[in-house]
């Protein structure tokens, strides 16, 4: 929606109006030739730099467009703007002044406008920092070409935009699969023997060798096991520890955001694996996503990591509040700096239901804190719980997974589900101001 702007005349200089005023005065007191000429003169400088200002003011108009609403982290930006002129007097000089909270973003721009004429230009950025912005309000100031007035439109619009975090692909990383043979529940009255092959994924630490496919092993150079009918996969469950006190590091460079990416890499990996992912962390409110599969849950996912922010609540708490609501044989996704052993003690009852952990344990000290984290990794691997240890070289050196919006273009319906809307090509520009 187009907003029409609030415009203000600011007089740069009181001294003309005071000139003005002394020279009336002069010529009434005592009439001179030459005051009338310093007296035509300059109110005539004066009148037109207002007539101009008033033209510039009702003649100039400004849009700014974009196509998406949200990125993620790595992507470009783009923004196009138009200044057209429809009035009779040349604007010789226009700022354009952005007042967007997005980091590392300078869409301010100084340009000049024919009468009768439009200007164009465009304006990019990388989002480096996930986390919800806004672009705009935008300020648009020129003036006459003697300085006198200066001209504000003030175009209030603004428009919010959510980055998200990265996505990276991450070979070194296998979540364990849960349930029984293959993966998943056995349905009842579904033997083994009479289990019919749906599908195959790449092979995972902890999957029984009986269920390698070979063909497709040989085929893909890697090995990929049996997906079977009769034991549909298994629920992950990823859970974010954001307690403030065991966070490590700052920025980019932290526990925390290292955590937020690797939670959002292995949802969308779990995702694309047609499994039911959910996500539980406790930011500045809990966030409570039960598994489910699809793109809109991918969205919310998204979301919600990027609005994440440290908490207080300690990760064995989150873990005793899942203990009934987790199934059994669900695949349990922890992403935690936190070295004391308290949150262990609360997993290892869920491990006795059947439910199969994977531990996601970012090094403190590697972060810049404090810790010993060997001491947390052996009493895990006492436990049996497939665990890794995660540095900063882990993500630095990981692949960007390409940005999932430049594939298609999504709508929020009024129920707050996220469905495809067009792809790419399709996609309109949107004007903001």
């Amino acid at each position: 929606m187009e907003h029409k702007p609030s415009f203000c005349l600011k007089l740069n200089t009181r001294l003309l109006p005071i000139l003005v005023g002394v020279l009336l005065v002069l010529q009434i007191v005592s009439p001179y030739r030459g005051w009338v000429v310093f007296l035509v003169g300059l109110g005539g400088m004066w009148l037109t730099s207002y007539i101009w200002a008033r033209i510039l003011a009702r003649g100039l108009q400004f849009k700014r467009m974009m196509r998406f609403g949200w990125a993620q982290v790595g992507d470009q930006l783009e923004e196009r703007f138009e200044l057209a002129n429809v009035g009779a007097a040349p604007a010789l000089w226009a700022e354009v002044v952005d007042r967007s909270t997005l980091p590392g973003y300078l869409a301010s721009w100084t340009t000049e406008v024919e009468a009768k004429r439009m200007r164009r230009w465009s304006r990019s950025a990388t989002c480096t920092r996930r986390g919800l912005f806004t672009l705009g309000p935008t300020t648009l100031l020129t003036g006459d070409p003697f300085g006198v007035y200066t001209v504000s439109l003030h175009y209030p619009t603004s428009m919010p935009f959510l980055v998200l975090p990265p996505v990276l692909s991450l070979p070194a990383i296998r979540v364990s699969p849960g349930g029984l043979s293959g993966e998943g529940r056995p349905r009842p009255n579904a033997p083994e023997r009479t289990i019919s092959a749906a599908s195959v994924r790449e092979y995972s630490p902890g999957d029984s060798q009986r269920w390698i496919h070979w063909r497709t092993t040989a085929r893909k150079d890697a090995l990929h096991v049996r997906l079977f009918d009769g034991t549909p996969a298994s629920d992950w469950w990823i859970v974010l520890d954001l307690e403030q006190g065991v966070q490590a590091g700052e920025g980019d460079d932290s526990t925390e955001e290292h955590g937020i990416v690797l939670a959002a890499s292995l949802a969308d990996r779990g995702l694309q694996m047609q499994r039911a992912v959910g996500l539980v962390m406790h930011s500045q409110d809990l966030v409570w996503l039960s598994p489910e599969r699809g793109d809109t849950r991918r969205w919310e996912i998204l979301r919600d990591l990027a609005l994440a922010s440290p908490g207080q609540r300690p990760l064995s708490d989150l873990l005793m509040r899942m203990k009934p609501a987790i199934g059994r044989h669900a695949s349990l996704v922890v992403i935690t700096p936190a070295l004391d052993p308290t949150w262990i003690e609360a997993l290892v009852p869920m491990m006795r239901r059947g439910v199969v952990p994977t531990v996601l344990l970012l090094d403190p000290a590697s972060f810049g804190g404090a810790g010993d984290v060997s001491e947390t990794a052996e009493l895990l691997a006492r436990q049996g719980v497939t665990h890794y240890i995660i540095t900063p070289d882990v993500l630095n050196n990981s692949e960007v997974q390409p940005a999932w919006q430049q594939t298609w273009g999504w709508e929020i319906l009024d129920s707050g589900h996220v469905v495809p809307a067009s792809q790419p090509q399709d996609v309109t520009w949107r004007v903001l101001a």
